[in-house]
């Protein structure tokens, strides 16, 4: 739970790669107008390693973000302070130096990330925790259109790495950590679907009414 009534409603949404959790935790943020805040800008600076040496890291695993920082970053967040949040180039897999982007939110914070519900201390500071719930295979089939057509590589490649890093780390880390969720959404279902779920919980947690009655009238159509 947040550590002050001052600071925004936090959410964590965590599920396999392609499960689907970042197009709803995008679209909870649009509908809350808060804010979509994502895990990758924390993964660890690997300048001081080769780039042949940074293509070989594991970033499926708990290890590959700096939780520390995270975590640091969420607690400010949430007690209604403002972060720097370091940005991260994924071609080169570093941060880009002197690089950072104030975030403030002060009424819905949407934390969106494969390991959004494994590290104990990022879960305490959650109101709600959600997690997608999606056949590994369907999340095979978008991450290997989603990498083929915007990342640029071959299937082949796609295949071999989602096979040796992405499904064991996934079963490893990722899946152990639906326990630890408020709610769970099936990310194959209605989209509208999953959405309403979050916002019925949200009501019936009363974090709707005790931040900001100004977003009660963009919830109409959802009642």
């Amino acid at each position: 739970m947040n550590e002050t009534a001052q600071g925004p409603v936090v959410i964590g949404i965590a599920g396999y790669s392609g499960s689907g959790k970042t197009s709803l935790a995008q679209e909870l943020a649009r509908e809350l107008e808060g804010t979509h805040f994502h895990l990758d800008h924390y993964y660890q600076d690997l300048g001081h390693l080769t780039y042949e040496e940074r293509c070989q890291v594991n970033f499926d695993h708990p290890d590959a973000l700096e939780s520390d920082l995270l975590v640091a970053h969420i607690r400010q967040l949430a007690s209604g302070r403002s972060i720097a949040q370091p940005q991260y180039d994924f071609s080169t897999h570093t941060r880009v130096p002197g690089a950072s982007v104030t975030v403030y939110e002060p009424h819905f914070l949407l934390i969106d990330g494969i390991l959004a519900l494994h590290y104990e201390a990022l879960r305490k500071l959650y109101d709600l925790s959600v997690y997608v719930d999606t056949p590994d295979e369907i999340c095979y089939q978008r991450r290997l259109a989603r990498d083929v057509r915007d990342r640029g590589r071959t299937p082949e490649v796609v295949e071999q790495h989602y096979a040796e890093t992405v499904r064991p780390m996934a079963e490893q880390f990722v899946r152990p950590s639906a326990q630890y969720a408020d709610l769970v959404v099936d990310g194959t279902s209605s989209f509208d679907w999953s959405v309403e779920q979050v916002l019925g919980m949200l009501r019936r947690k009363q974090l709707l009414a005790t931040h900001d009655m100004y977003a009660l009238d963009g919830f109409a159509g959802h009642s």
